[in-house]
C-alpha cells in the first residue's frame, strides 16, 4: 500500500488529457461534486478516464476515489497504473471492492485481490458467492507472473460431437455468463481435455449442421498454469495469437488468456529488461523520493565496488603513470570505447536470449559474429586513436601501445558481451539483471590492464 507519509510525486500529465477538463475535475473534487465526477468519467473510455484521474495530484486522486466510492466503474479501476490502483483499492470501501470483483473477469479480479492486505482480502472474499470465491482463490493459489495468475476462468467449451448450431445456441443461452471478450471456442472430451479449437470467424461462416470435429484445428500453443508469463508472451508473439487455452498439470482445460493481457506482459517484461540493464528497478512517475533512492542505492553500491576494482588495477601501475603522464590522459579513451562496445553486444545478446534466438547452433554463430565484429571495430578504432595520439604527443611507441590496447579491449568486450549473459543463463540467473555489472567491470579491467601493462613493457 502507498505510504501516506511520503506521497508519490505526481505523474506527468498524459498528452491526451484535456487541460480544461482536468481543471474542471480538480474543481469538482474541491467542491465534492460526486455527481459530476461520476457522470464525466462514465462517459469516457476507461483508459482515458484512468489517465485523467492519474493526472490529478496524488492527494486529489485519493479524494476523488473516496468521493466516488462504489460509483467508480470497475473497468476504470483496472486501467489505473499499479501504484494508483493500489491506492484506489485502499481508499474504496469493502462493498465497492466486492462489487468490482463481481463485475470484472476473473483475471482482472485477481489483480485487484493482489492489492489487498491478507485480512481485508479474506473479509471481502467471505461475502462473495461460494462459487465465485472458489474461482478467485484458485487464481490466487498460482505463482505470481505465471499463466495461472494471468488466465481468466470464463471461456466457452463444448463437446466435439456437437454441431455448429448447437455451439451457437449454447453461447446464446449462456448470455451474461459469456466472457466479455473471446475469439474462439474450445472443443473438449468428457474429461475436459482439449481436443481442438474453433475460431469464431470459422464458426460464423460454417453451416449449422456441420460437426465441430470437422472444422476444429489443433492449438498452436501449449500453455500450462505454472508456465512463466514471459514464456506465455513468447508463444503469443511467435504464433500471433489473439487468445490461447490454459491447461493444468493433468492436461485439463482450466482457463484462457487473451491478447490484451499479453500486451501488458510484453511491455512489462521489456521494461523490466531495460531497467535491469540500467540497474534501475522502477521508473514509475508515482514513485516517492524514498522509493527511488531505495531502488537505486544498492546498485550504485555494487558499482562503487567495481569502480574500486578498476582503481586497484590502475594502482598496480602507479610508477608507470608517474613516469609517463600521457597515459593518464589516454586511459579514459580505451575504457570508454571498450565499455560502449561491451554494452552494445550485451543489449543485443540479452534481447536475443529473451526472444529465444540464442539456442543450439545460433550460439556458436553469435559468438563468432561478435568476435569478428570486435576485431573489425577494434582495428578501425585502433588505427584512428593511434593516429590521434601520434599527432597529439608525437610518440610512435605510445600510439602503438594505445592502438594495441584498443584492439585487445574491443575483442575482450565482444566476448564479454555475449559470453557473460549466456553464462548467467546457463547458471539459472537472469542475464538482464546481472550482466551489465560483470561486462562493464571486465571491460574496464581489461582496458586498464592491457593499456598500462603494454605501456610498462614498451615505454619504460
Amino acid at each position: 500500500m502507498t505510504d501516506v507519509s511520503t506521497p508519490p510525486n505526481p505523474a506527468p500529465e498524459p498528452p491526451n488529457v484535456d487541460p480544461d477538463l482536468l481543471d474542471d475535475l480538480v474543481d469538482a473534487v474541491d467542491e465534492r461534486d460526486t455527481r459530476w465526477l461520476a457522470r464525466t468519467l462514465q462517459r469516457m473510455h476507461p483508459a482515458d478516464a484512468a489517465d485523467l484521474l492519474e493526472a490529478l495530484p496524488f492527494d486529489a486522486f485519493s479524494e476523488a476515489v473516496e468521493l466516488l466510492g462504489g460509483e467508480l466503474p470497475s473497468d476504470i479501476l483496472i486501467e489505473l497504473r499499479d501504484s494508483y490502483r493500489e491506492e484506489a483499492v485502499d481508499v474504496l470501501p469493502d462493498t465497492a471492492v466486492a462489487s468490482a470483483l463481481d463485475e470484472l473477469d476473473s483475471d482482472d479480479a485477481t489483480v485487484i485481490l493482489e492489492d489487498l492486505e491478507d485480512e481485508r482480502r479474506e473479509r471481502i472474499l467471505e461475502d462473495l458467492e461460494p462459487f465465485d470465491r472458489a474461482q478467485l482463490e484458485r487464481g490466487l493459489a498460482y505463482e505470481e507472473e505465471s499463466a495461472g495468475r494471468l488466465m481468466q476462468t470464463e471461456f466457452v467449451a463444448v463437446p466435439e460431437y456437437w454441431t455448429v448450431g448447437h455451439a451457437i445456441d449454447h453461447a446464446r443461452e449462456l448470455g451474461e455468463e459469456l466472457p466479455e471478450v473471446f475469439y474462439e471456442i474450445y472443443v473438449i472430451d468428457p474429461a475436459y481435455r482439449l481436443q481442438g479449437i474453433v475460431q469464431l470467424a470459422t464458426l460464423m461462416r460454417t453451416p449449422r449442421d456441420v460437426q465441430l470435429s470437422d472444422i476444429m484445428t489443433d492449438p498452436l500453443s501449449d500453455i500450462r498454469t505454472d508456465m512463466d508469463q514471459e514464456e506465455v508472451a513468447f508463444q503469443f508473439q511467435k504464433y500471433s495469437l489473439a487468445s490461447a487455452p490454459v491447461k493444468d498439470a493433468a492436461g485439463r482445460l482450466v482457463g484462457m488468456i487473451t491478447v490484451d493481457d499479453m500486451v501488458d506482459v510484453i511491455q512489462e517484461e521489456a521494461e523490466e529488461d531495460l531497467f535491469s540493464l540500467l540497474n534501475v528497478s522502477s521508473a514509475d512517475g508515482a514513485d516517492s523520493v524514498v522509493d527511488t533512492v531505495r531502488a537505486r542505492a544498492p546498485w550504485l553500491a555494487v558499482n562503487l565496488v567495481t569502480a574500486f576494482i578498476a582503481s586497484g588495477i590502475i594502482s598496480l601501475f602507479e610508477g608507470t603513470l608517474n613516469q609517463v603522464v600521457q597515459l593518464a590522459i589516454l586511459m579514459p579513451v580505451v575504457a570508454a570505447l571498450g565499455g560502449n562496445a561491451g554494452s552494445q553486444g550485451l543489449v543485443v545478446a540479452v534481447r536475443a536470449i529473451a526472444e529465444r534466438q540464442l539456442e543450439g547452433d545460433a550460439v556458436r554463430r553469435a559468438i563468432l559474429r561478435e568476435a569478428l565484429s570486435g576485431i573489425v571495430n577494434g582495428l578501425l578504432f585502433a588505427v584512428g586513436v593511434g593516429l590521434v595520439a601520434l599527432v597529439w604527443f608525437h610518440d610512435v611507441k605510445l600510439s602503438v601501445v594505445l592502438g594495441t590496447a584498443m584492439l585487445a579491449t574491443f575483442l575482450w568486450a565482444a566476448f564479454s558481451g555475449i559470453l557473460v549473459p549466456l553464462g548467467l543463463k546457463k547458471l539459472g540467473a537472469d542475464p538482464a539483471v546481472a550482466s551489465s555489472v560483470f561486462v562493464l567491470t571486465l571491460t574496464d579491467v581489461m582496458a586498464f590492464f592491457s593499456f598500462l601493462g603494454l605501456a610498462t613493457l614498451v615505454l619504460l
